[in-house]
């Protein structure tokens, strides 16, 4: 196995007297798609803020690879809707861009016919699509995505997380994404780490769906998560 591009161990913090993470270790490698699941308040959005040291943690490090390069799409994102920029230039926005990748990075998140329109006016779909380009332009070795289809409808979900496959599988980076929709995401990771304060399983997804953790935790959302998996993969798991 290469060099973990980030490292991270024994990583807790707190918050108020709450205990927000508790003792968190996992290494992300290159190449690799690693899906962050667990229930709302479990700690997601507060270690990926650690990951990109917008928060600090009360102990343990973050080790990051020398050569790292980072790009993160926030969970909630609004254009403010008086101040009339354009797609274009929210993109190359305190950047330094190489013209040619930036035409293929157009192409490759299909928003070419979206660069001229004012960024206030995009639909939810639409603006992921953007963030994402913004994201890629650094040309990362890493991309740290935080719930990127919430707030998206179905049709809109299904299509953001095939670019996400796309990108992973033609730029070769990483990809650290959070995400609630377990039947659309799990069947995508290289790795699942399932989240409640503390890492509660990880691993494959087939062998995640056979944990009694990940059970109790998503034991409303198994039945649909099972029939979905299953069928993508063409073959039975136990029950």
């Amino acid at each position: 196995m290469p060099n973990a591009l980030i490292n991270v161990n024994n990583i807790s913090l707190s918050h108020e007297g709450k205990n927000i993470l508790d003792n968190v270790s996992f290494k992300l490698h290159p190449g690799e798609f690693i899906t962050l699941i667990g229930p709302n308040g479990a700690g997601k959005s507060s270690l990926i803020k650690v990951l990109l040291g917008i928060i600090k943690q009360d102990s343990g490090e973050v080790i990051r690879n020398d050569h790292i390069k980072l790009g993160y799409t926030p969970q909630s994102f609004s254009a403010n809707p008086y101040i009339p920029i354009s797609v274009i230039d929210f993109l190359t926005l305190n950047q330094r861009l190489d013209n040619n990748f930036t035409e293929e990075t157009y192409k490759l998140t299909g928003i070419e016919d979206l660069i001229n329109l004012p960024l206030k006016n995009l639909s939810g779909g639409e603006l992921q699509k953007v963030l994402l380009t913004r994201a890629l332009l650094n040309k990362p070795n890493v991309l740290i995505l935080d719930e990127p289809a919430q707030n998206l409808d179905v049709d809109a979900q299904i299509q953001l997380y095939k670019l996400i496959q796309d990108i992973h599988q033609k730029q070769n980076c990483a990809v650290l994404m959070v995400s609630h929709d377990l039947h659309r995401v799990m069947k995508q990771s290289t790795q699942v780490l399932c989240l409640y304060h503390h890492i509660c399983c990880e691993g494959l997804p087939e062998s995640i769906l056979k944990d009694d953790q990940f059970n109790d935790l998503f034991a409303d959302q198994i039945h649909d998560l099972m029939a979905t998996y299953e069928h993508h993969h063409n073959h039975q798991h136990e029950h």
